[in-house]
């Protein structure tokens, strides 16, 4: 397989919050080491087009809107939400037959828009399911997005081992050093690596202890995390005081986390969390988030950044890495993602 292979081209990646594109604006984002233009039709559905005119080779973004159509701004070539020219402005008006912009399939579920990036048709079965984040009221729901400047794959690391939580992060979501002693539970399936911790703490986590009957005394929490391909962890958390292990009316919230490369060394975090207590507080929702923020910018984030500019490369295993008990569902992750870049890049080789 070739270095420049990188990432799973056919598969559905978070190009956007659905709050990032508005109606009038020309959005521009770098998506797997592509330019890409997204946009609002006047009918509110998003479409993508490669930010850049056929003809110079100027990002289409700065230009203008009209309509559903995009003038650029350098010759005034104009080019409708299919990528075709529309109207040229030069000479008696001729349109070359290569005046066509790429376009990308696009998606809007679960407060996100998705694009696929790949050579074969979209496939929607592809989406994982992840409707939890549409049950409940808006005040329940949080999303925001962060830039990072490290490898994606660093990222899905820090999620799927959380044994750092004991080590890195603050008193609120300490869990009191019962994590790191643990080896979770792996499922496996050919598409998804599961993992589970499960333990008792007292008192409890900080984010659910004020919602538990006994704040003060002990409970019993979990972490469920599942990775999807290519880059998506959905993320459950919770605690009970019931005593009988079920969590069956446990506190807790259900959380995902994706993650879209802009490059080998730069992307795009997207997070979403719904929560199953104190559901109609708008003001909660947005100290949920900020936390969420403060958490990975202040704690997580120096430290992942440092771990890449350490690493001088995105190859983890070309490294020697030591590997312990902790690495067991990131390592999987990071294996099974890789066979399936490869065998994703000699399916296309064959084809060919």
């Amino acid at each position: 397989m070739s270095a420049q292979v990188k990432y799973l081209k056919n598969a559905w990646y978070v190009a956007a919050l659905s709050t990032e594109v508005n109606e009038t604006e020309l959005f521009n984002r770098r998506i797997l080491g592509l330019s890409v233009m997204i946009y609002r039709t006047e009918d509110g559905t998003p479409v993508a087009l490669q930010d850049r005119c056929p003809h110079r080779f100027a990002p289409l973004s700065m230009g203008k809107r009209s309509g559903d159509t995009v003038s650029c701004p350098y010759h005034g070539l104009v080019f409708n939400e299919n990528g075709q020219c529309t109207h040229n402005p030069h000479g008696q008006g001729h349109i070359p037959g290569g005046a066509v912009v790429r376009t990308f399939p696009l998606e809007e579920r679960y407060g996100f828009i998705w694009i696929w990036m790949g050579d074969l048709p979209e496939d929607y079965s592809l989406f994982p399911d992840y409707s939890e984040l549409d049950n409940g009221p808006d005040t329940a729901v949080g999303h925001t997005y962060m830039h990072m400047n490290v490898n994606y794959e660093l990222i899905i690391d820090n999620v799927m081992d959380l044994s750092h939580i004991d080590h890195l992060h603050s008193e609120i979501i300490t869990t009191r050093g019962k994590l790191s002693p643990i080896v979770p539970d792996i499922k496996e399936t050919p598409i998804t690596i599961n993992a589970r911790w499960e333990w008792a703490q007292q008192p409890a986590m900080m984010i659910f202890a004020d919602f538990l009957p006994e704040p003060k005394e002990a409970a019993d929490h979990y972490f469920d995390i599942t990775w999807h391909p290519p880059a998506n962890i959905q993320l459950s958390v919770g605690a009970e005081q019931n005593g009988n292990g079920s969590f069956e009316n446990d506190v807790s919230q259900y959380d995902l986390h994706t993650v879209t490369p802009e490059d080998e060394f730069k992307s795009h975090y997207f997070f979403a969390t719904r929560r199953n207590h104190h559901e109609e507080d708008a003001d909660f929702n947005a100290m949920k988030i900020k936390a969420m923020h403060d958490a990975f910018e202040n704690e997580d984030g120096p430290v992942v950044e440092a771990v890449q500019h350490e690493m001088e490369t995105s190859d983890f295993f070309s490294l020697n890495p030591v590997l312990m008990t902790n690495d067991v569902s990131a390592v999987k992750v990071r294996r099974l993602l890789l066979k399936m870049i490869k065998e994703e890049h000699e399916s296309t080789d064959a084809a060919e």
